[in-house]
């Protein structure tokens, strides 16, 4: 019969969590990172555009996006 010891079940249930412990920092990381790479390239699009408005001379449009910008750095903390 292939029973386990105790000790070995809970080596095992042990593993089992360090694994899920593992897969849970290595899925906030990506989700950290994607939300890095999106906040950059919505800053990047919002700056081009405002860079645009500066050139056209739109004051109008160059201060609705620079309050856009605004917001999105104190969103993030940036």
């Amino acid at each position: 019969m292939n029973e386990k010891s105790y000790t070995d079940l809970m080596k095992v249930a042990a593993m089992k969590r360090n694994q899920r412990k593992e897969n849970f920092v290595q899925d906030l990381y990506i989700d950290m990172l994607l939300s890095e790479i999106q906040l950059t390239v919505e800053k990047e699009k919002l700056l081009r555009k405002i860079d645009s408005a500066i050139d056209r001379r739109d004051k109008k449009l160059f201060l609705q996006l620079s309050r856009q910008l605004r917001e999105i750095n104190k969103k993030f903390g940036t």
